[in-house]
């Protein structure tokens, strides 16, 4: 993973990024719903780029038994601080997700790779990163992995900013999904958007049955606005309905963040 996107994160405030409004804990709340759905037994589980830990926290206060690692060093001394209040270790270190050599073979439960595989742009990298999970994957493990689809965010540079509706800058996300931070029209860092048809294709490829395959944040990042301004009824009311349609295939390339779970 290139030094831009870890100077990016080391300068962002990743503690805030799901749970601050309403339209952030969307994400949150239909993640850990799936995660309890599936993580039924008490499981040793790796978060291998756990961000400021909130996933990783929240599965460890289930019981689960939490390996959190981040290749931004600010995110890990984030989380080694927020240990000292809990009564639960959890084993953490700064570590790059396309080499995990540090881990023997099926070390773990499930593994979350809920943030390296959208930002590696080498077709290599992502590849070394899948496998790396994989390989420290039990048998009968699952792998969850978070991709961010092309055609969403096409939609959202037309909407943000008219610096950005350009077809040159258009027509490339379209078509190899690749942004760089030396772009001449970059708005975020390195980054790679995928599919949904494309994700089922790589689950396929290594043999992993699809358990579960769902948009984290649906429709709300669209009007992210009107849903922060909703009182909690009507917050719940929109949340059981976009809970019974993220995964709707219409949906999941709509969504700012989706995550598909596959089994070993």
């Amino acid at each position: 993973m290139s030094n831009e996107v870890v100077n990016y994160y080391e300068n962002y405030r990743e503690e805030d990024r799901i749970t601050t409004n309403n339209a952030r804990r969307i994400e949150f709340l239909t993640t850990v719903s799936r995660f309890d759905a599936l993580f039924k037994s008490k499981l040793d589980i790796l978060d291998c780029a756990a961000g400021t830990g909130a996933y990783a926290f929240y599965l460890a206060d289930q019981g689960h038994r939490l390996t959190a690692t981040d290749i931004t060093p600010r995110h890990i001394s984030y989380i080694d601080k927020e240990l000292k209040s809990k009564l639960y270790s959890m084993d953490t270190r700064v570590l790059d997700a396309t080499d995990m050599t540090c881990f023997a073979d099926d070390s773990f439960d499930v593994v979350l790779n809920m943030g390296p595989f959208y930002h590696l742009t080498s077709a290599e990298d992502r590849k070394r990163c899948f496998e790396e999970s994989l390989r420290v994957l039990r048998k009968g493990g699952y792998l969850a992995t978070a991709y961010i689809p092309r055609l969403y965010l096409n939609q959202m540079i037309a909407m943000a900013d008219d610096k950005y509706l350009d077809a040159q800058l258009l027509g490339q996300i379209r078509d190899t999904g690749v942004l760089k931070h030396d772009d001449p029209k970059c708005f975020w860092t390195d980054t790679y958007y995928s599919s949904a048809d494309e994700m089922r294709e790589l689950y396929k490829k290594y043999g992993l049955t699809i358990a579960d395959h769902f948009a984290q944040n649906g429709l709300s990042p669209l009007f992210h606005n009107k849903v922060d301004e909703w009182n909690d009824e009507q917050f719940h009311t929109w949340f059981g309905y976009h809970m019974s349609v993220c995964s709707e295939s219409s949906i999941l390339d709509m969504s700012n963040h989706v995550l598909i779970i596959g089994r070993k």
